[in-house]
């Protein structure tokens, strides 16, 4: 199974680009993922690459904090901001990580698209 995750577009290019080796959630996959493909939110609203994933830890987000501050390319500030008031978080360790030559266009895809609040299970895409 694969998912799409809705990702900020200063996040999502920071994980095609390297720099950003974790991703950040509030809500764990209930199936087991083989490819989380990156839906690069407003303004670009494309599905930009995918990745795929070495584990998945969940904690306070004080300790994934802790653990992970330095690879995932956020402030402390908004980090916290998105955990308010949640016990615990996920962070997605990414292992590989596949740009697509060209942005594919979700409506293209799938029918009457809707970008996911969180995530949404999908076919291989591409």
């Amino acid at each position: 199974m694969n998912v799409l995750l809705s990702i900020k577009p200063k996040y999502a290019n920071a994980i095609l680009a390297g720099v950003k080796l974790v991703e950040f959630r509030k809500i764990a996959f209930k199936q087991e993922i083989e490819r989380v493909y990156i839906y690069s939110s407003a303004p670009e609203q494309k599905i930009i690459g995918y990745f795929t994933i070495e584990t998945i830890i969940s904690d306070t987000p004080q300790r994934l904090w802790q653990r992970f501050n330095r690879v995932g390319s956020i402030t402390e500030e908004d980090f916290f901001e998105y955990y308010a008031n949640k016990e615990i978080g996920y962070t997605i360790k990414i292992k590989t990580v596949n740009r697509f030559k060209k942005s594919i266009d979700p409506k293209q895809v799938f029918n009457n698209f809707v970008p996911p609040q969180s995530y949404m299970y999908c076919e291989r895409i591409h």
